[in-house]
């Protein structure tokens, strides 16, 4: 193949894993909460097959679907953004991330609050937009840093844009990433700038990752290695902290993502375009909102087609998610332990039933077997079977 387009819807589920309740996630599907909401209208991603995966018979499977179609069970223990990329690029990650749900202790807290020269703000699992509005004003007032976290793996890190700037608060994100390796390596530090005033606060799009590197090579590495393009678009350059990729661009949005990857589909290059949505996750998945997350994949599945006409013989495009974040699932409102749908579209593809697999890594090892270059994964090539 030419040209392979690697969409991770983030977050799109479709329903527990055997682990799950291990998780805390029980009885959690993605999909299927979206399937109750009168927004879902996906005939495109139906008709490619997303219908006929197994367990997924609510979204009205199609007689015969034109992709290739299956779902893929999370080898890595974990639920979050970070080891789920790792995993579809080829890393299998057999142990979680840390994760602090009582805060930061003392050992990572007094280095960064001596390099920042800054205090810190309510150090506790807490939601983005809650923990702006609970603390904003003190921070406004002292400059104090409110640091936060989650159930994920992640040193988040909220400003207002008017007290800390935007490139002041970056670096205090560094210095946090250079704290916190070995045994406090989160997967993510996170830049979270806000505007607005009291009682008025709200996030920013100027959202910035720095994320923990692989602990191993990636198929991003071999495909740059390969002399290849290993495009990135939206946060995937950040999940792997500037490692593999031969250019990237960030995202604003859903819609920015997909204004990107169509301007991609019009430039000649050889390689890989791996493409993060976000807003599935992000603005939707985590608060909750199933109107909102099942008309944000009907806007994808609308887009679809225009994508598709602009691709050429050798080219090829696959669809998956990095993990859930059922809409539904009212236990938390963080990620839920689910099995991820593929989706492979191309002329030259066969299409077919994939079944269910073990590993998304089974996606680095087909990729990089379709590009021809050479990469050691656990995963095993599913390309003989599409093509």
């Amino acid at each position: 193949m030419k040209r392979i387009f690697l969409f991770v819807l983030d977050s799109c589920g479709c329903g527990e894993m055997p682990d799950s309740p291990s998780f805390g996630d029980v009885g959690v599907n993605t999909l299927r909460a979206c399937a109750a909401s009168p927004k879902l209208n996906i005939p495109n991603l139906r008709m490619y097959g997303l219908a006929n995966i197994d367990g997924l018979d609510f979204l009205k499977p199609v007689e015969k679907p034109l992709g290739a179609y299956g779902k893929l069970a999370e080898a890595s223990m974990g639920k979050d953004t970070t080891i789920g990329h790792w995993e579809i690029a080829g890393v299998v990650s057999p142990r979680p991330l840390p994760t602090y749900p009582n805060g930061f202790p003392e050992e990572v807290l007094e280095p960064f609050r001596a390099a920042t020269g800054r205090g810190v703000l309510a150090n506790a699992p807490w939601s983005g937009t809650e923990v702006i509005n609970v603390y904003g004003d003190e921070h406004m007032r002292t400059g104090d840093l409110i640091v936060y976290t989650s159930a994920d793996s992640v040193f988040q890190i909220a400003a207002h844009e008017a007290v800390v700037p935007l490139e002041t608060l970056y670096d205090y994100c560094r210095i946090a990433r250079r704290i916190l390796q070995g045994r406090h390596g989160v997967g993510r530090v996170i830049a979270r700038p806000f505007v607005g005033t009291s009682g008025h606060y709200t996030r920013t799009a100027n959202r910035h990752d720095f994320s923990l590197e692989p602990p191993k090579e990636t198929m991003l590495d071999a495909i740059k290695s390969a002399g290849l393009s290993s495009i990135a678009v939206g946060k995937i350059n950040d999940i792997f902290a500037g490692r593999g990729t031969t250019e990237h661009v960030y995202n604003q949005s859903n819609a920015d993502g997909m204004a990107h990857a169509m301007d991609y589909a019009d430039k000649d290059f050889t390689g890989l375009c791996f493409v993060n949505l976000v807003d599935f996750d992000m603005l939707y998945g985590h608060r909750r909102d199933i109107d909102g997350y099942a008309n944000a994949l009907t806007e994808f599945d609308t887009w679809l087609p225009g994508f598709l006409e602009k691709l050429g013989p050798e080219d090829l495009v696959m669809i998956t998610a990095d993990h859930g974040c059922d809409p539904s699932y009212t236990a938390t409102t963080d990620h839920t332990r689910e099995y991820v749908p593929l989706l492979v579209i191309g002329r030259a593809v066969r299409p077919g039933n994939l079944g269910t697999r073990t590993g998304f890594q089974n996606i680095a090892a087909t990729v990089t077997d379709l590009l021809g270059v050479n990469f050691d994964t656990p995963g095993k090539s599913f390309a003989a079977e599409i093509l």
